[in-house]
């Protein structure tokens, strides 16, 4: 902890080109400190239990060099038929649903940070040398690349035509889907620490909402970018900058005109998303990872690594699963009555999502877990940070 604060005491006195060197520095620091290796408290060693599923490996592919070591959550995305995957060392795949097979696969050139987004006719991703690139989707040929202002840390979103990319100087800047022509740029100034990472946007009737490192939760215009209300939703206490840190850095989800968003240190908050006022807040929850629902509940993976169900009406507490503590869980997956993470050391868990206890697991890769699984027509795809795209598939054990 001294480290950090003697750290940002350098910041201080940096200029205005370093000052922006050394709060990424910080960043990357803040990362290690909070999800990277050294772990205060040790990893909860995995306990034999009676399983309830069985797990099959469908198939498995490797997708470049991956994005091991570097703090980045590079998410694939599907289609009906595909999962796009991108590795950070440049590497973009399409890869079939069903075999496993490579569609098509490029080599972009370009350090890739975040993604993938996907549109009607391309896939956007970022990079961490400042750019957006698009890519056809149905060959993988590049279309365009965008400069922008600094890193991209968080998937672009699509809507309507235009790109939503967040950049981790604290902007949000739209791009013309077709094109890759700035629409309009905002702005947001970022504390000397938090997160690495920023929370994806999530757009809904034109509307833009963003959760940003100090706390406060912005919905914008997708046309003009036009700041339409703001919400304080965590607020910093403490006297060092460690304990004021409450970065907004999980993905919001909007469920019924609700958004619902956690942060680090600050709670777990349901918004309205016409007028920002706060429904409800839980101060016990602290996260940076995301969040995933059903029909009438939410779930997260905390800051330690314990799981949450928790009431879309009421952010009450209904069960808390802490067999995992400290495995630095992947966001939770939602399908049927399992809720899947992925964990630092390559396993992935099934739990009953009735009461959280342990169903089944399987060591899907031997590198961590940082991106969330992805469900499609009941198979949970795995992207491991190593590089390895898996595919599982569990059924229940028959009872004799």
């Amino acid at each position: 902890m001294r480290l950090v604060l003697l750290f940002l005491v350098v910041i201080n006195f940096l200029g205005c080109s370093a000052v922006q060197t050394a709060r990424d520095s910080a960043h990357r620091f803040a990362y290690g400190l909070m999800g990277g290796k050294d772990n205060a408290t040790p990893p909860k060693k995995l306990t034999d239990y009676e399983a309830a599923v069985e797990i099959d490996v469908l198939w498995e592919r490797q997708v470049g060099e991956g994005y091991e070591g570097q703090g980045l959550r590079l998410a694939p995305v599907v289609s009906d038929e595909f999962i796009f995957s991108a590795g950070s060392q440049g590497t973009v795949e399409a890869i079939s649903l069903k075999s496993g097979a490579v569609i098509w696969a490029r080599e972009t050139g370009f350090p890739i940070s975040a993604g993938i987004g996907q549109g009607r006719r391309h896939l956007f991703l970022g990079t961490s040398s400042a750019q957006v690139i698009a890519l056809n989707s149905r060959n993988g040929v590049t279309a365009w690349v965008a400069q922008v202002t600094s890193e991209v840390l968080a998937s672009p979103v699509v809507h309507n035509g235009i790109v939503i990319v967040r950049t981790i100087d604290g902007k949000v800047i739209a791009l013309d889907e077709l094109s890759g022509k700035q629409r309009w740029i905002f702005e947001r100034s970022v504390p000397a620490l938090s997160i690495r990472g920023n929370g994806t946007p999530v757009i809904d009737s034109d509307r833009v909402f963003i959760g940003f490192a100090d706390g406060r939760m912005v919905a914008l215009q997708l046309q003009s970018g036009k700041n339409l209300w703001e919400a304080s939703l965590a607020v910093p206490s403490g006297r060092t900058q460690i304990e004021r840190l409450v970065d907004l850095d999980t993905d919001p989800i909007i469920i019924d005109d609700v958004i619902y968003i956690a942060s680090y240190q600050g709670g777990m908050s349901a918004v309205l998303a016409m007028d920002g006022d706060i429904i409800w807040g839980n101060e016990n929850v602290s996260s940076y990872s995301g969040i995933s629902h059903d029909w009438r509940y939410l779930y997260l993976s905390d800051s330690e690594s314990n799981i949450w169900q928790l009431d879309q009406r009421s952010g009450g507490s209904l069960w808390k699963q802490t067999d995992l503590h400290m495995r630095r869980l992947t966001a939770p997956a939602v399908y049927q009555d399992y809720v899947v993470v992925g964990d630092y050391d390559g396993y992935v868990h099934w739990l009953s999502s009735d009461d959280g206890h342990q169903l089944g697991r399987i060591q899907a890769t031997g590198k961590a877990i940082l991106a969330t699984p992805v469900i499609q027509d009941d198979i949970v795809y795995i992207y491991g940070s190593g590089g390895s795209v898996v595919a599982l598939k569990a059924f229940p054990l028959r009872v004799n």
